[in-house]
Parts: C-alpha cells; structure tokens; sequence
C-alpha cells in the first residue's frame, strides 16, 4: 500500500469534506438515487428493486444468495424486498428442485416487459449527468475496481509514519 508523504498527512487540507472521497460517493449515491426515483416510478419500482430486476434480466432464475452476492446485500435485507416484489407481480420465488433450501428467483412475464420500459433510461441518465453513454461506463468500470480494491485492503487504526 503506498505510503502519505509526512507533509501530505499533516496537510488540512486532507481533513476538508470536499477532500474526502467517502463524501464525494456518497453525495453522489443520494443524487443517483434521487434522480432515478421519477424515472424508476412508470415502472412501479424502487431504485433497490430495480437493482434486483437488472440482475434478473441479465441471469433469470438465480438463487436468493447468489442475488444478495450481486447485490452485496445480505438476506435480512433481500427477504423482505423480494417478498414486496412477488406480491406486485414481478418475480416468483420458488424452492430449487435439486435442493429445497435454496430458493430461486424467477421472472414472471410482467417482470420481463419491463425491461423494455427500463431501456430508457440509462440514457436519460446519461443526459442528466451530462455524460455520454462511453463516459458513465468508464467512471463505472473505475468503480468496480475501487470497490474491488477497498474490499480487499486492510486498513491499519495507526496512521502511516
């Protein structure tokens, strides 16, 4: 892990909010959100389900736990989101023949047809954000890997000398 020069740690500056990164993504976690609400709302969705129905459209019929991977959402969570779903319609969740503890998750056909309703907006997003379709896939691919990288650094309470 690369070291802080001693000159840069002491430095104020790192300590401003608009310095810290952690702000920077979750500023813009409640802006993503808040602009996919209205979008999202023809679709009779909230922005976590439309989460869910990404995954499904990409791979239908996966298991709850394979979901909550995707997702990094633990079952707690999942349980409750995906029953609310079922009852509107757009999933059925069905134990796996082979193994009955494992649960399943499947589209129903008022699942699938949204994904033709959903189409729009990725780049209704990319005109909101100003961006082209080539950008926001370059800043996400760039957020995978800082996710990847976070998730797998072990960070010390000390600070570096």
């Amino acid at each position: 892990m690369p070291q802080l020069a001693p000159a840069a740690a002491a430095n104020e500056d790192w300590l401003r909010l608009d310095q810290q990164l952690c702000f920077a993504l979750y500023a813009s976690s409640l802006a993503m959100t808040k602009l996919y609400k209205p979008l999202l709302e023809p679709l009779s969705l909230t922005y976590p389900q439309y989460l869910v129905m990404l995954v499904l459209w990409e791979q239908d019929g996966i298991s709850v736990s394979t979901l909550g991977q995707r997702l990094s959402l633990d079952s707690g969570t999942l349980t409750p989101l995906l029953k609310r779903m079922e009852t509107a319609g757009f999933v059925k969740r069905q134990r796996a023949a082979q193994d009955e503890r494992r649960v399943d998750i499947l589209l129903t056909p008022m699942g699938l047809a949204l994904k033709v309703q959903a189409q729009k907006i990725p780049p209704r997003l990319a005109c909101a954000a100003a961006c082209s379709l080539e950008e926001l896939s370059s800043l996400t691919r760039r957020l995978h890997e800082l996710r990847q990288q976070l998730a797998v650094a072990e960070l010390s309470p000390t600070t570096p000398d």
